[in-house]
């Protein structure tokens, strides 16, 4: 029994090694339609105001976007919202931390409170995303651009409650960098709406 289980996994290594040749080519060497999507996504975040964070944030969803304004607007939008989601958990548990100094305390509710607006917004606009066609593209855009826009400016808003300098310490450095971070993935997403948009509906594959 021993030397079949030895012979067995034997084989397997085997069967492995020759695989490996392979496996280092095509990832040494990615396909022409995965480098073309790279491209598409770096070209297009490229007009983003935080185009590094939008390249890092979007290109490992490169086969799923492909070379679609529609996708790569829609899968943005959900990587803010998921982003969005994320920090407005970290604050509700912060505000039950005992001890905080009343500002700071004032601060967390008000934006926990904005940023539940900017969620809503978020999703609001990746609902109206799936029912865009050539027929309401223009008025289906407006709105999608009018959410992000206010999602955005809740973000700002939820900054502006953080930016004195006696709200330092652990507030400052796990709240507002979250924050910023999802004001800057809206900025980029806004960016890539309006882009969209001024297409007219040529490309809503």
């Amino acid at each position: 029994m021993k030397g079949s289980s030895s012979r067995h996994g034997l084989a397997i290594l085997f069967i492995a090694l020759q695989f490996t040749p392979y496996i280092t080519l095509t990832s040494a060497y990615p396909p022409f339609h995965s480098q073309r999507n790279m491209e598409y996504i770096k070209s297009s975040c490229n007009t983003t105001t935080y185009p590094g964070l939008c390249y890092r944030s979007l290109s490992i969803y490169a086969s799923k976007i492909n070379t679609s304004p529609r996708l790569l607007v829609h899968t943005a939008l959900n990587v803010t919202l998921r982003a969005s989601k994320s920090t407005s958990r970290l604050m509700v548990k912060i505000s039950r931390i005992h001890g905080l100094e009343p500002r700071v305390a004032a601060a967390m509710v008000d934006c926990i409170e904005v940023i539940g607006d900017s969620v809503d917004e978020l999703q609001q606009s990746i609902g109206e995303l799936g029912h865009i066609s050539s027929s309401n593209f223009s008025l289906t855009m407006s709105d999608v651009q009018t959410w992000v826009s206010a999602a955005l400016t809740d973000e700002d808003t939820c900054m502006d409650g953080f930016a004195g300098n006696n709200l330092n310490g652990y507030a400052k450095t796990m709240v507002r960098k979250r924050i910023v971070k999802i004001a800057h993935l809206t900025s980029n997403s806004l960016a890539l709406i309006n882009n969209y948009a001024s297409t007219q509906g040529y490309y809503l594959h």
